[in-house]
């Protein structure tokens, strides 16, 4: 599985952007694509996925009522729609394929089998 991801740039506290992830190749039943980013200095940390074949959808707390992440299966592109971004949603952000472990509708454990290249979101104050 090859994964590009794009859309990153800079914009300013409470403005929006959309982040793509193309996906190619194979991939299971199982397959979650999920957002990452990481901050300078700081953890990768997890945003919120995707699964590919029921369509189930999973936000870390950060990004709840702010974030939404889809997809087109036609396209085989996931989207991170990004609304209201705050300074602190800067970072590089790489989306990945791999498994999760979901209890009760939180993701408690991932494990990410193909990564692609980041694309960086700069958020000013």
């Amino acid at each position: 599985v090859q994964l590009q991801a794009s859309g990153g740039g800079l914009v300013q506290a409470g403005g929006s952007l959309r982040l793509s992830c193309a996906a190619s190749g194979r991939t299971s039943s199982n397959t979650a694509i999920t957002w990452f980013r990481q901050a300078p200095g700081e953890e990768r940390e997890f945003v919120a996925a995707l699964n590919w074949s029921g369509g189930s959808t999973y936000y870390a707390d950060s990004a709840k009522g702010r974030f939404t992440i889809s997809r087109d299966v036609a396209k085989s592109t996931v989207y991170l729609q990004m609304d209201n971004l705050k300074p602190e949603d800067t970072g590089v952000y790489y989306c990945a394929a791999g498994w999760l472990a979901v209890v009760l509708g939180t993701v408690k454990s991932y494990n990410m089998n193909y990564w692609g290249k980041g694309t960086l979101v700069t958020v000013s104050s």
